[in-house]
C-alpha cells in the first residue's frame, strides 16, 4: 500500500479514490516508478469560472501552458478529451472552495486526479509573482515529479455531514455575535443582570422580557437584537435536531454512537469527528491522525540539537477545536454516570473499556502535568492529543466489525 501525507500527516489512501483507502498499489506520480512514457500530467488552477491549464510530458520537458477554458462540465470533458485517452492523462489542481465536483467529474471520466494540499505545495525563496498560469504550470511541474502532497477527498455521505455540522459550527458563531452585541447594548445602558442570575439562563430570559427603554427608538434596536438572537436558536435547534438524527439512523451512526461512549464526546462532538475525518481506518497508526489534526509538537533540529515547540496547527482545524474542548472533561476523576452511563447502554464492552482506560490514563497524565507546573491550557492540548487515539481506536474497532459483517448481511 502506497502510503503518501494527508494534509499533515502520512495516511494510507489510493491516490485519486474519494471513499476508503484502498490496497491498490498503483500510484501516480514519477517517482512511484509507473509513469508511462506517453503521460501527460496536467496541473489545474481552479477558479469559480474558469481553469487555467498546464501540461507536463513524461518525456520531460518544460511545461507548457495550455490556456484557460470555462469552469463547466462540458468545457472540462471537451478539454479532456483533446488532451488524450483517460489512462494517459493524470490531473491535480488545489483543495479550496470549489469543493470537490471537479474531482468526481474527473473520475467519472476514468482520469486518475488529486486534490491537493494548498499548504503544502512547495514554494520557491524569492518568488515574488503569483499568476493563475504561473499556479498551473507549477501545479504540473510538481504533479511530474511527485512532489505534491493529495488530501483526502469525502464521499458524498461524508461532506453532506461535514455541510451539516459546519453549518452548526457557523450557527454557533453567529449566536456568540448577536449575544455580544446586546452585552453591549444594555453595558452602554447601565443594565447588568441581577446578581446570582446565570447569563442566558431561563431566569435571565425572564429578566430580558421585562427590560423596556423610554425611547422608541432604543426599544425598537432592544427587540430588534433579541429578535436576532431568537432567530439564530431556532436555526440551532433545526441543525441539532437534524445531527440527531443523521447520529441514531444515518450511514455512520455506529461509529457516531460508539464514540460517544468516550467523556466529553457527546453527539455533536462524535459527529463532527466522523465528519471531518472520514474512515479512520485510512490511518494506519494513530500518531497520523494527531498529525492531521495538528497535534503534534513543531520540531528544529539539526546537528545533535534537538527542539520542539508548539503544536504544529498545520491539520483540520475542526477537528482540533473540538477534541480540545473533549480534553478539558478529563480534569474530573473516571466516573461512568449520568448521561455518560446512558450512552454507553448498549455498546460493545470492547468499545466501553477502551472509553473507561481513557478516563483512567488521560486523568492522571492531566494530574502530573499540573503537578509539574505546566498551564492547564497546555495540559488540556496534551490530553487533546492522546484523546485522539483513543477516538482512533474506538473508530476503527467498529469499522472493522461493520466490514466483517457486511457479507453475511449481503
Amino acid at each position: 500500500m502506497l502510503v503518501i501525507m494527508n494534509e499533515a500527516g502520512p495516511v494510507s489512501h489510493n491516490v485519486g479514490y474519494a471513499g476508503r483507502g484502498s490496497t491498490s498499489t498503483e500510484p501516480h506520480t514519477k517517482g512511484a516508478g509507473i509513469m508511462q512514457y506517453n503521460t501527460k500530467f496536467v496541473g489545474l488552477d481552479v477558479s469559480k469560472d474558469d481553469i487555467a491549464v498546464a501540461i507536463a510530458d513524461a518525456r520531460g520537458g518544460e511545461a507548457r501552458y495550455y490556456g484557460k477554458i470555462e469552469h463547466t462540465p462540458e468545457a472540462v470533458r471537451k478539454l479532456m478529451k483533446k488532451l488524450g485517452q483517460p489512462q494517459q492523462l493524470v490531473t491535480c489542481y488545489e483543495a479550496g472552495p470549489t469543493g470537490y465536483e471537479l474531482y468526481r467529474l474527473l473520475k467519472e471520466m476514468g482520469i486518475r486526479c488529486m486534490v491537493v494540499a494548498p499548504t503544502l505545495i512547495p514554494v520557491r525563496v524569492g518568488d515574488r509573482v503569483k499568476t493563475d498560469r504561473r499556479d498551473a504550470v507549477r501545479l504540473a511541474q510538481l504533479l511530474r515529479a511527485g512532489e505534491l502532497q493529495p488530501v483526502w477527498v469525502p464521499d458524498e455521505s461524508h461532506e453532506a455531514l461535514r455541510d451539516l455540522t459546519r453549518a452548526r459550527e457557523d450557527a454557533k458563531e453567529d449566536q456568540h455575535r448577536a449575544r455580544q452585541r446586546l452585552l453591549k447594548f444594555l453595558l452602554r445602558h447601565g443594565l447588568r443582570s441581577p446578581a446570582g442570575v446565570r447569563p442566558w439562563s431561563r431566569r435571565y430570559r425572564e429578566w430580558l422580557d421585562r427590560l423596556s427603554f423610554d425611547h422608541a427608538a432604543q426599544q425598537m434596536a432592544f427587540q430588534e437584537y433579541l429578535r436576532a438572537i431568537d432567530e439564530i436558536d431556532g436555526r440551532l435547534h433545526r441543525l441539532e435536531a437534524e445531527i440527531h438524527i443523521q447520529a441514531t439512523e444515518g450511514e455512520h451512526a455506529a461509529v457516531i454512537q460508539a464514540l460517544q461512549t468516550m467523556r466529553g464526546v457527546a453527539e455533536v462532538t462524535a459527529t463532527t469527528l466522523v465528519a471531518e475525518i472520514g474512515y479512520f481506518s485510512r490511518f494506519e497508526h494513530p500518531k497520523q491522525l494527531m498529525a492531521y489534526a495538528g497535534l503534534v509538537p513543531s520540531e528544529y533540529s539539526s546537528g545533535g540539537t534537538r527542539r520542539q515547540g508548539r503544536i504544529t496547527k498545520t491539520g483540520n482545524a475542526h477537528v482540533r477545536r473540538v477534541v480540545v474542548e473533549a480534553a478539558w472533561s478529563y480534569r474530573y476523576p473516571p466516573a461512568v454516570k449520568g448521561e455518560l452511563r446512558k450512552r454507553q447502554e448498549g455498546q460493545q464492552p470492547e468499545v466501553c473499556q477502551i472509553a473507561w482506560k481513557a478516563q483512567d490514563r488521560l486523568y492522571r497524565k492531566r494530574r502530573r502535568l499540573i503537578a509539574k507546573g505546566k498551564n492547564p491550557a497546555l495540559a488540556a492540548t496534551a490530553i487533546a492529543r492522546e484523546l485522539l487515539g483513543f477516538v482512533w481506536a474506538i473508530a476503527c474497532h467498529v469499522e472493522r466489525n461493520r466490514e466483517h459483517a457486511s457479507p453475511t448481511a449481503a
